[in-house]
């Protein structure tokens, strides 16, 4: 009984620790997909930008999304390891430590460059623009870390929520 509990529990660490690396794996497929992939807002009308606005958000855009590219597949292929840790037969303790440490260390880098990614693009809006984007409330200039369909993607997919009902004690 003991250890049919303990391969239970083992079991659901190690899926909560895969799920994010398969989501990120599935959503990769669109370029800049995955953990560290922002909103494209030179493509949102509602801006008004001018076309050197334009022009200089849409270089930052691909010079992030280059930047951050080899972090993601350091990230993709850290969290693939880690999960191959856990499903071992007898997952080593120290390596576990140790990579999930390592995993974190990536996330941290991710993150970092996708603020100054974001403060850069802050810069080329006029406090008028930027008004507009504070008025759509948190997360309209924010990361999607995830792809499509998670944080506030626009798309449906894994863990996409419903805009319009709450989230708690609603069924579908």
């Amino acid at each position: 009984m003991r250890k049919l509990r303990m391969s239970v529990a083992v079991c659901i660490l190690v899926l909560a620790a895969a799920a994010p690396a398969m989501a990120h794996r599935e959503m990769r497929a669109g370029y800049g997909s995955g953990p560290g992939n922002v909103e494209d807002i030179a493509e949102k009308g509602d801006l008004d930008l001018t076309a050197e606005q334009r022009e200089k958000i849409n270089t930052l855009r691909e010079a992030h999304l280059k930047d951050i590219e080899p972090l993601q597949d350091r990230l993709y292929a850290g969290s693939r390891e880690l999960r191959g840790l856990w499903l071992a037969k007898t997952p080593e303790r120290e390596s576990i430590l140790v990579l999930q440490k390592e995993v974190q260390a990536l996330r941290n880098q991710l993150m970092e460059r996708i603020t100054t990614y974001l403060l850069d693009v802050r810069q080329i809006l006029t406090p008028e623009q930027q008004a507009k984007i504070r008025s759509h409330g948190p997360g309209r200039m924010m990361l999607r870390m995830g792809g499509p369909g998670m944080r506030g993607g626009h798309e449906r997919g894994p863990g996409a929520r419903d805009p319009v009902l709450p989230q708690a004690g609603v069924r579908r």
